[in-house]
């Protein structure tokens, strides 16, 4: 089942693999304005001790420091949940946000979904 949330600068589609994980993804732009959209499917999410979600970010285009904090929190709550979380897909402007920030240690990234999938 796939499920589709829109906003004019923000799209965010949430699926599950046929391996049982969790796929997000998000296309566009993640600020204030539309991080609230996000916070929202992701409060959708059901998440399961042991059950990996993975959050595609290749579609994103500009992410600032409220995006950010949407992610840390998804972080706090699959922690919390005892479900890994994999970001995948990051390009290298925001990457480099997580280098600069320390987030590449406090989150799992993988270069592709796929690569997210058979981790």
């Amino acid at each position: 089942m796939e499920e589709q949330v829109t906003t004019p600068l923000l799209t965010v589609t949430r699926h599950a693999h046929s391996s049982g994980t969790g796929v997000v993804k998000v296309e566009g732009e993640l600020d204030q304005h539309t991080s609230p959209r996000l916070t929202e499917a992701l409060e959708g999410v059901h998440l399961t001790a042991g059950t990996t979600l993975v959050v595609d970010l290749s579609g994103l285009m500009y992410c600032d420091s409220t995006g950010l904090t949407v992610l840390i929190g998804l972080h706090q709550r699959t922690e919390a949940a005892g479900a890994p979380l994999v970001l995948a897909g990051l390009e290298n402007e925001l990457l480099r946000i997580f280098r600069v920030t320390g987030l590449d240690r406090l989150f799992t990234l993988r270069t592709t979904v796929e690569e997210a999938l058979t981790s």
